[in-house]
């Protein structure tokens, strides 16, 4: 992980902490290729954790996103989360 990401990450931890009580919802949104193999990366890295998964293709078919709503325990949680998921290929956090 290069230093600006790990910087991004720092600092998200930091303003969860300071502005929701925990365990919380949250909402993670993401962009993929559309491949259903990509997708269902995403998918399986919240499997038994309770989420609600939409998912929504781009006009043109290209791209895939996904709003993931779930509870986490704590900020160091979801930063996890985002690190988990970053090595899926071609995906995107927003």
């Amino acid at each position: 992980m290069d230093k600006k990401t790990e910087e991004f990450y720092v600092r998200l931890k930091e303003e969860l902490s300071s502005t929701s009580e925990w365990p919380s919802e949250y909402l993670y949104k993401f962009i993929v290729p559309t491949d259903p193999k990509k997708v269902e990366e995403v998918e399986n890295a919240f499997d038994n954790m309770g989420a609600v998964i939409n998912t929504h293709q781009s006009k043109t078919g290209k791209y895939t996103s996904l709003s993931i709503n779930v509870t986490m325990q704590s900020p160091a949680d979801v930063v996890e989360k985002y690190i988990e998921v970053s090595n899926i290929e071609g995906i995107i956090s927003l």
